[in-house]
């Protein structure tokens, strides 16, 4: 069975050979990619520094890896290298992972803007301001003080990545709308608008745009017309807006949608309804993570909790259930019977696809040096030295320190055998 099985998952991976060029993999985000990862691990093949921490993903296409830096910059970095070919300068943080379709690339920036640039060079060829971006934010933010005061969600770490599906480009913004863009010109096709913040990264399958916003909805709409075809209601938490929102970016496969929630849950919806199939509960602890989809299972982390897992695809029973050391808001990668997900303790780890085991595990840099003593011995957050208050500062320092380091938010990409991934030490690294 164990044969057979991973047979099929590389044919399933060879219908996306060569789709690696947006964020997890295809429009539909699987999550699935066509190489294997290395069962063992052998050696760091280069690294390349920014100037900032990164959360966004790396993407590929033409022997060039793709990255959004928290400095600003979007860089192209020679695969085979590290050697960087060029970099562009938006006017805000790029923590979307970019898109590349017909030798352009698209990404999103803080400064509210989508960036249309030549992935040979580049140069820019235009770029659309939205009506501005911002954090997700509410009164008393999990319990933090004062409560009359509206505070920015400090794990709001992604913006909304670009989607490319035959010359329009799909992304969501701050200012709660999402985009259609034709991606020639940057022209307006269509905008749709929720009720707050949208983040997630939209994912398409058979003519319909899939995504969530943090009004806790998560929405169907007709990827041609922007006009809506369904929406599915998450939890509400009106007290400390903890348990809320869509921060999960979908998996689209066979015609199912599977998303993660901060109320905890994570839904598997009729994509041609909306009607929920079924839901798998992490008992309080978000589910940030976008699902990765393959072989009939299910693959995501929780936050606080820490739990790695698996799910039967088609009733949402736990087929793994392991615990972690530390947060998971990294989205997990299939390549081959490997599966990669990074952890916020600055680990990137590599599970068998089967059992669910840890093959190997690598540290940042950050992560070894463990300034401040922020990790444990046994590479779990020391609890005294974070959220020891909700008052004054003490959230922001305490969010400050656990990416100090080297969190990894970054979803990794396998391309050739090679996992290239990156980290809030702001290096992005390669692996063999």
């Amino acid at each position: 069975m164990r044969i057979a099985s991973f047979a099929m998952l590389a044919a399933l991976a060879s219908t996306f050979a060569g789709a690696q060029s947006m964020f997890r993999g295809d429009a539909s985000h699987s999550g699935v990619y066509s190489a294997q990862a290395p069962r063992q691990f052998h050696r760091v093949k280069w690294t390349f520094p920014t100037g900032d921490r990164i959360v966004s993903s790396p993407v590929y296409a033409d022997g060039v890896i793709y990255v959004g830096g928290d400095d600003g910059n979007v860089y192209a970095v020679a695969a085979s290298d590290g050697r960087q070919v060029w970099k562009r300068s938006t006017g805000g943080p790029v923590s979307a992972t970019p898109a590349i379709a017909g030798g352009t690339l698209y990404v999103g920036s803080y400064d509210g803007k989508l960036y249309a640039l030549d992935a040979r060079t580049g140069a820019l060829r235009w770029k659309f301001a939205t009506e501005g971006e911002r954090r997700f934010e509410a009164r008393g933010l999990h319990g933090f003080q004062p409560r009359s005061q509206t505070i920015a969600d400090p794990f709001d770490v992604f913006l909304s990545s670009p989607v490319v599906v035959d010359g329009t480009v799909y992304f969501g913004s701050g200012d709660g709308h999402v985009y259609a863009l034709d991606g020639a010109s940057g022209r307006l096709k269509w905008k749709f608008r929720t009720g707050d913040v949208v983040h997630a990264s939209p994912a398409y399958a058979d003519g319909v745009l899939f995504f969530g916003s943090w009004d806790s909805y998560f929405y169907a709409v007709d990827a041609a017309t922007g006009v809506e075809k369904w929406r599915f209601h998450g939890g509400e938490d009106a007290a400390f807006h903890n348990q809320v929102g869509f921060q999960s970016s979908p998996a689209i496969v066979d015609r199912v949608v599977y998303t993660g929630c901060r109320d905890s849950n994570l839904y598997a919806l009729d994509a041609a309804t909306g009607k929920e199939k079924w839901r798998f509960n992490a008992a309080g602890s978000w589910i940030i993570t976008s699902p990765a989809v393959a072989l009939g299972k299910v693959v995501a982390g929780t936050s606080d909790s820490s739990l790695y897992l698996v799910l039967d695809a088609e009733s949402g029973k736990p087929l793994v259930r392991q615990q972690g050391k530390a947060y998971m808001f990294a989205s997990p990668a299939v390549a081959g019977d490997v599966v990669l997900v990074g952890v916020l303790n600055g680990t990137l780890e590599a599970r068998d696809f089967a059992t669910g085991d840890v093959l190997w595990e690598f540290w940042t840099e950050a992560s070894k040096r463990n300034d401040g003593w922020i990790l444990t011995a046994d590479r779990r957050f020391n609890a005294p030295l974070i959220f020891t208050s909700t008052w004054r500062e003490a959230p922001i320092v305490a969010t400050v320190q656990q990416f100090g380091v080297g969190s990894v938010f970054s979803s990794p990409l396998v391309v050739g055998g090679v996992v290239y991934f990156a980290s809030t030490d702001g290096k992005l690294y390669a692996l063999e």
